[in-house]
């Protein structure tokens, strides 16, 4: 069974939230072999998510696939009071939590991408991994959504392994028991790999740190693209379980594909 619980039918605020919309996404996942998918939508677009048009959508598509809905939080330290307002305004089935920000750089944006050649990129890894680990201990998130999104534009670190930055997160992350999802958007921007590399998935698996699937799908197509690589890699790091979730509740369940 084939699962993917990233999914923005809002995409950044271009769509509207319908019936017919949303079953397009479902129309390609079932072509793709997906069996439960989850809409989690940015959360500065959740007031735009229609509830009664979600569980109109789950009803009628019930006996093809499971449908999950989920969030996307941005966490920016300092507010969590705000998030934790945010995450408990629904009883979502699972939410994600995200760093996009960077003390108010938006690092993963092709408008400010050009940053990356103004700064240390140590130091850039670096502020990343600590907000990151201020974000899982936080409380507030079930999945840490694409782990090491910090490498979107190829930018490596030089005086460390991207690995040695993110050891104290993947400890933190099994401390916290929370699942990271292996996202597959990684292999569709310039650094052409899964959100998190191979490397850090090998030493997810050692610390027994459950596993989900996201494609990042924004549109139609890009449902459950990339999704196969993605359990190749999880199945070749050592996984046979991933987790699915209903009302923050894990279950542990076959990795199949």
């Amino acid at each position: 069974m084939l699962v993917d619980y990233h999914v923005h039918a809002l995409a950044h605020g271009e769509y509207t939230y319908s019936k017919e919309w949303l079953n397009s996404f479902i129309d390609q996942a079932l072509g793709k072999g997906i069996r439960e998918m989850g809409f989690s939508e940015h959360d500065e677009l959740i007031s735009k998510v229609d509830l009664h048009t979600y569980e109109a959508v789950k009803i009628q598509r019930l006996r093809e696939i499971n449908l999950r809905l989920g969030i996307e939080v941005d966490y920016i330290p300092g507010q969590e009071s705000r998030l934790k307002e945010l995450v408990n305004g629904f009883e979502y089935d699972y939410t994600i939590g995200s760093v996009h920000f960077l003390d108010g750089w938006a690092f993963d944006h092709p408008d400010y991408r050009y940053e990356y050649s103004q700064r240390d990129i140590d130091a850039v890894y670096a502020r990343y991994t600590e907000v990151l680990i201020d974000m899982i201990q936080s409380g507030l998130f079930d999945i840490v959504g694409h782990l090491d999104l910090v490498k979107i534009w190829g930018d490596r670190p030089r005086r460390k392994k991207s690995a040695s930055y993110m050891q104290p997160v993947l400890n933190v992350i099994h401390q916290a028991n929370m699942a990271v999802e292996i996202n597959s958007a990684g292999l569709r921007k310039p650094v052409g790999e899964l959100y998190p590399a191979f490397d850090l998935l090998k030493m997810m698996f050692a610390r027994n740190i459950p596993i989900t699937f996201g494609s990042d799908a924004h549109h139609p197509e890009q449902m459950g693209e990339g999704l196969k690589e993605a359990y190749v890699s999880a199945w070749s790091a050592g996984y046979r379980y991933m987790v699915t979730f209903i009302r923050h509740h894990k279950t542990l369940t076959p990795i199949q594909f």
